[in-house]
């Protein structure tokens, strides 16, 4: 689906890209985190092809995103952290922009727009933040691109609606499709994302998938001493250490992934090892 091969690209004098691969394939969601600054966004606007890359080279399925063809514009989608909708209704919206995107189902539009509890009767500039961004996110799911990319869809979003973002997300996924999700709250992708990849400083310091990670790794709270101090990551809790360690004996244990990603920024190659 996604291809990125040798990825370099600069602003200016400041590299942010050294020989970046990355592959993807449909019928997963991949949570693309890292902390502010360190290159998802240009990432993501490479492969949605608004950004181009000084050297290597893109694919998205047969098509080279840069090249901006409407095969290519017809199947993707972009969420961005910053954008702006015009001053009128959700219905209008679709009216206006859904003939660009040949598998727009405006029956699936309603429907999320009915699930994230939009008021569809107001113009879109008389909603709050999170409104306009749910509102934003229904069309995009409504278009049923191959590849979808989202960069920080949660922000601006409260506790319920983010529990809304991850069920609306989880059932639009199709195995054609390909959702990307870059963002630095992991806390929010729990329990949705297949495949986690972390980027820092333009470089990729893990990408592993949730089964992987949940069969090498164990998170869990302990008290003693050894344990906690031959583990990979630890933090002090009420109840006791937050660790992060290997799973030698099997175990179930579930994901933490802000303690994982901490634990990778921190202790890369640490974690890594239990990979090797």
């Amino acid at each position: 689906m996604v291809s990125v091969q040798n990825l370099h690209f600069a602003y200016g004098r400041n590299t942010l890209f050294a020989g970046l691969d990355l592959q993807l394939q449909p019928g997963f969601i991949y949570g693309l985190l890292g902390k502010n600054g360190t290159g998802k966004s240009t990432l993501l606007r490479n492969i949605a092809g608004t950004l181009f890359p000084d050297k290597g080279s893109i694919t998205v399925g047969n098509e080279i995103p840069g090249k901006r063809k409407p095969s290519f514009l017809q199947d993707v989608f972009m969420v961005a952290e910053e954008f702006f909708l015009p001053d009128i209704t959700p219905e209008r919206l679709a009216y206006s922009n859904a003939p660009f995107y040949h598998k727009f189902n405006n029956e699936q539009f309603n429907r999320y727009l009915s699930e994230f509890e939009i008021p569809v009767k107001h113009t879109i500039q008389r909603m709050s933040y999170g409104q306009k961004k749910k509102t934003l996110i229904s069309f995009a799911l409504a278009c049923n691109t191959a590849l979808l990319l989202m960069d920080e869809p949660t922000n601006g979003l409260d506790i319920i609606s983010k529990s809304q973002f991850r069920k609306v997300i989880a059932g639009a996924l199709g195995e054609n499709k390909c959702f990307i999700i870059a963002t630095h709250q992991v806390k929010d992708l729990e329990n949705l994302i297949d495949r986690i990849t972390v980027i820092d400083e333009g470089k990729i310091l893990f990408d592993q998938t949730i089964e992987q990670i949940t069969r090498k790794l164990t998170f869990k709270i302990s008290f003693d001493t050894a344990e906690i101090h031959q583990a990979l990551y630890s933090e002090p809790s009420l109840k006791g250490d937050a660790i992060v360690t290997h799973n030698t004996t099997n175990d179930d244990s579930r994901l933490d992934l802000e303690m994982l990603y901490k634990a990778i920024i921190l202790n890369q190659d640490k974690v890594q090892s239990a990979f090797n």
